[in-house]
Formats: C-alpha cells, sequence, structure tokens
C-alpha cells in the first residue's frame, strides 16, 4: 500500500508538466495506479490535511522493571546508596540483569539530597586553623604551613623543606609573631606531629603527641583536631590553601626558596590580607586590628625549647615581614641567656 507521500510527489510533479509514464517510473508506480488516483480523485483531495499516522512502538519489556519498586524505595529511605550496593541487594531478590541498566536507572530517580555544611564562626582570638599543603618546584617539593585566624581570617603562610615536628614548632612560633600574640585554641587535621592516634569513632580518647603538648602548654593554647573525614570542619584553612594555589603559586616564578618566601610575605601584605574576604565581607587586616588583636594571648617571654628536638634541627628563621609588626630571629640560645637560663 503506497503512503500519502507518493500522492503528494505524483501531483507535483504533474503540475511541472511530466507525463505520467515517466512519472510511474520515476516513482516505482504502475501506470495503472497512477491513472487510478487520477481518475477517482485522490491527487485533488488536499493530502496536507490527512493527518499522519504512526504506529505506537511496542513497549520493550527490561529484567529491571520487577525492581524498581525495591530501587526507589531504597534510595528514598537512603539517599546515598550506591548502584553497587543496590545491585547486590535486587540481585538477593531475584535480579538477574546487568549493571549498567540499573546504574542508569539509579541516576534518573537517586532524590536529590541538600548537604549544606554549616559555617562554625568564632569569637576573636578563640581559634586559628593550621594546616600543610605541599607544592612541586623546580628544585623539589616545598610545605607550605598556613595559619588562619578564624574570627577575622587573617593568614600567615610561609614555605618548609619537610613537613616534621620541628618545622611545625618553628612555623607556628613565627605565625605567633605575626599575629603578636596566640589564639586560645589551634584546630589541626590528623598530622602525626599532633596526634599520635585518634580513637574517637571506636569510643575512645584522642592521643596527642607529648612532645606537642609541652610545646602547647609553653604557648598557653589548647590543640584540637578534626574527626577523621571530617575536613570541612576545617574549612578555614583549607579554602585558603587553593586560594594560595591559585592567586599565589599558579603563575609565578621563583628563583629559590629564598625568593619564593619573600615573593610569599608581599602577597600577603598587598594582597592576601588587604582584600575583602568573600564570606566576612572584610578586609582581614582591619577586621584584625579592630576586633582581635587585643584578644589574642601574649607572647610567651622565650621561645619553646625542646626536650627532644636539638637546635641544629629546627629551620633556620629570619625577620617576618607583616602589616603589623618586624620581628628579628635569633638562635634559641640567645633567647635563654637573655631570660638567664642555662644555654
Amino acid at each position: 500500500m503506497y503512503g500519502r507521500e507518493k500522492r503528494v510527489l505524483l501531483r507535483e510533479y504533474l503540475e511541472h508538466g511530466w507525463s505520467k509514464t515517466a512519472l510511474a517510473a520515476k516513482l516505482g508506480l504502475s501506470r495503472r495506479t497512477v491513472y487510478h488516483w487520477i481518475e477517482t480523485g485522490q491527487l485533488d483531495r488536499d493530502a496536507d490535511d490527512e493527518a499522519a499516522r504512526y504506529k505506537a512502538r511496542p513497549v520493550v519489556a527490561h529484567k529491571l522493571d520487577a525492581f524498581r519498586g525495591i530501587i526507589e524505595a531504597r534510595l528514598q529511605a537512603y539517599p546515598l546508596l550506591s548502584s553497587v550496593r543496590l545491585l547486590e541487594e535486587v540481585k538477593a531478590a531475584g535480579y538477574v540483569g546487568g549493571y549498567t541498566q540499573l546504574k542508569e536507572y539509579v541516576r534518573q530517580v537517586r532524590p536529590v539530597v541538600e548537604d549544606p555544611v554549616v559555617r562554625f564562626e568564632t569569637p576573636p582570638g578563640h581559634q586559628a586553623q593550621v594546616d600543610f599543603a605541599h607544592f612541586r618546584l623546580p628544585w623539589g617539593r616545598r610545605w607550605a604551613l598556613l595559619v588562619v585566624l578564624g574570627y577575622s581570617r587573617l593568614l600567615w603562610l610561609r614555605f618548609f623543606r619537610r613537613q616534621d615536628m620541628s618545622t611545625l614548632l618553628a612555623g607556628l612560633e613565627q605565625s605567633f609573631a605575626f599575629f603578636e600574640g596566640v589564639a586560645r585554641e589551634l584546630l589541626f587535621d590528623q598530622m602525626k606531629s599532633v596526634i599520635v592516634e585518634d580513637q574517637r569513632l571506636n569510643g575512645g580518647r584522642l592521643v596527642e603527641n607529648p612532645e606537642f603538648i609541652r610545646f602547647a602548654n609553653h604557648w598557653q593554647f589548647t590543640a584540637r583536631a578534626c574527626r577523621a573525614y571530617r575536613a570541612q570542619t576545617k574549612g578555614k584553612v583549607e579554602r585558603p590553601i587553593r586560594y594560595v594555589r591559585e592567586n599565589f603559586f599558579y603563575g609565578r616564578t621563583f628563583l629559590n626558596d629564598e625568593d619564593l618566601n619573600c615573593q610569599a610575605e608581599q602577597w600577603l601584605q598587598r594582597v592576601a590580607n588587604v582584600r575583602v574576604h568573600g564570606t566576612t565581607a572584610e578586609v582581614p587586616q582591619e577586621r584584625f586590628q579592630r576586633d582581635e588583636r587585643m584578644t589574642l594571648t601574649a607572647l610567651a617571654a622565650r621561645p619553646y625549647r625542646s626536650l627532644v628536638l636539638s637546635a641544629a634541627t629546627l629551620p633556620r628563621l629570619r625577620a617576618v615581614a607583616s602589616g603589623q609588626l618586624q620581628v628579628e630571629r635569633r638562635p634559641l640560645q640567645v633567647y635563654t641567656r637573655i631570660v638567664g637560663g642555662r644555654p
């Protein structure tokens, strides 16, 4: 049976002067059919008024169909269930199909889970957050130590050769001099220099490094550690790490370690600490001077003297340029003589 398209073409070509015999050969019709359509008036009616008719596509059964209800019910109760886990469950219920179609169906029906991170703001002088981040340079890997005051978002940054206890202690003392005081609480991740073992997930306690406990007592702050897999609680320093990578490190050229840290100090003074912060809508330096500087714990009378680390293992420190204070760095023995202690 010929469709209406043939009749439309036949009428069009006849209007342009084609012969019936030529049209029959061109359209693959018999001459008898051509004459029949003309004689019965089938070409005279408006073919465009005839609605196109299409056969309904037959419904294809899938092996997953009988288990869609189970999948949807499980996702409503537990929206984060993985496709692999759901595959195990429906297989136990009799599913014999493959993983791909199940994964695609889960992608379509999985509920959107809103899990906003509630920002935890701290009062002035209460908390600073501390973290290391590694950077690759032509002459090797270097570790950036970042310290951020939780209230003002004032940032301190310096690059070191290693990520170890001596680096952490020396770097923190530099940051304290930069801030001209110490926050009452320092928040860390699970770094071994601070936390030996975290048993809190099993109902136990946090086991702190004894050397770091002595350091914290000397500077009069409390060390806190994020729970494992809860790095968002330390977001005030996690986000600055990305900021350092993108705004300071990326696209710059450094000659050596000295030049790297010199440029970092200039960047802190001219960019990072004088920009309008996206969260507080204030300049960190101004917010610090107005509200936080006087709330910090006063600096200790002398640097920390380690019981286990020799002076030779401590990184060599020098004057730190900041918007508030220039601090001259001297060997620990000099400070010991000043306060009358034994060298």
